[in-house]
């Protein structure tokens, strides 16, 4: 499977320059990674931007159920490239009734699905309405998928036990083959040092997304599942967001890795998951230490990781060890610049 993730850093508000935005990163692909792609997916609100601080403020920028400015870019995308695409937006499904959504459409340009985001994070919860349950169906060709956006892959309202693991739970139900997971996901870092090195990816952000699919690690299915988180960055006022774009594939209780970005780079990410993984992940637990404990650690940071006043997801959260990964980066064919 050829997948696409079109990692950028849209502003708020601003649709037609964030849709030049996005067709510039996919103008500077070589056309020969874009031959034969099967799947595209864009982060999270992808041209209406996300840091929206009231219900006021984003109605300007709505737009109806799988027929406005981002489903129309999409059915136009699917067409040129042959190939399914994703695109996070903002729906107005009714005068009264929002949603942070996600649509899909098939290389015809039909719309394959319309999912409705379930678990909000504080700022949608100033607009918009919980969804009625993460995806879960057949997908097109890709067979059984499930989908979810962002906050999803978290405890409900960060209030749930972390090891309910709700959105994970969901892909075992659903023998999900295919995981799309599209976000606005933030750091919780100092911006100016975590932007100083924008080529890096930014490994608490995937430990956490990796902890967050541990009973789909540990369930060791013969079968891949593969998982797709496209992510955003750039910063909007007060948030930074955290790239890192990340293909992977769990199977046997293992996590190889397809293909990543930098935290800050705006790149289109290409990765076929018929050729060998570039990287695997590695869990080392830290070393036992004579101290005398003080209970578990929280998670690691990461974008819609824990409430806004960063108090933590909850005392029954694990560490998140650091994954290791080889220093060599991906195969050419696995990064367009």
């Amino acid at each position: 499977m050829r997948i696409g993730c079109l990692q950028f850093a849209p502003q708020v508000g601003q649709v037609a320059s964030n849709v030049t935005r996005a067709e510039a990163v996919l103008a500077a692909a070589d056309p020969a990674e874009l031959d034969g792609l099967d799947l595209l997916v864009l982060p999270e609100m992808a041209f209406s931007g996300y840091n929206f601080k009231s219900r006021e403020a984003i109605e300007p920028f709505l737009e109806p159920t799988a027929d406005g400015a981002s489903a129309q870019w999409a059915r136009d995308t699917a067409r040129q490239y042959g190939c399914t695409v994703a695109v996070g937006y903002p729906e107005r499904a009714d005068a009264s009734e929002y949603y942070n959504s996600l649509v899909v459409v098939d290389p015809q340009g039909g719309k394959l699905a319309n999912y409705r985001k379930s678990f909000l994070y504080y700022t949608d919860a100033t607009w918009a309405r919980e969804g009625q349950g993460f995806y879960g169906g057949k997908l097109g060709s890709f067979g059984p998928a499930a989908m979810g956006i962002c906050m999803d892959v978290n405890p409900y309202k960060f209030e749930a036990p972390w090891d309910a693991y709700e959105f994970a739970m969901h892909v075992l139900r659903v023998g999900a083959n295919l995981v799309i997971l599209s976000t606005a996901w933030l750091t919780n870092d100092e911006r100016t040092t975590f932007l100083s090195c924008p080529a890096s990816p930014d490994l608490s952000t995937l430990t956490y997304w990796v902890r967050r699919l541990a009973p789909v690690i540990q369930a060791d299915r013969s079968a891949e599942t593969i998982v797709v988180f496209c992510n955003r960055c750039g910063v909007e006022d007060d948030a930074t967001y955290a790239g890192t774009s990340t293909v992977m594939g769990i199977r046997h209780g293992e996590v190889s890795i397809y293909g990543l970005l930098g935290r800050g780079v705006e790149e289109l990410l290409v990765v076929d998951t018929g050729r060998p993984a570039f990287a695997k992940l590695v869990d080392r637990p830290a070393p036992p230490t004579d101290e005398p404990s003080r209970g578990p650690a929280e998670p690691g940071p990461g974008a819609e990781p824990r409430p806004p006043n960063g108090s933590g997801v909850g005392d029954d959260a694990p560490a998140a060890d650091s994954p290791t990964i080889p220093p060599a980066n991906p195969a050419p064919s696995n990064r367009v610049r």
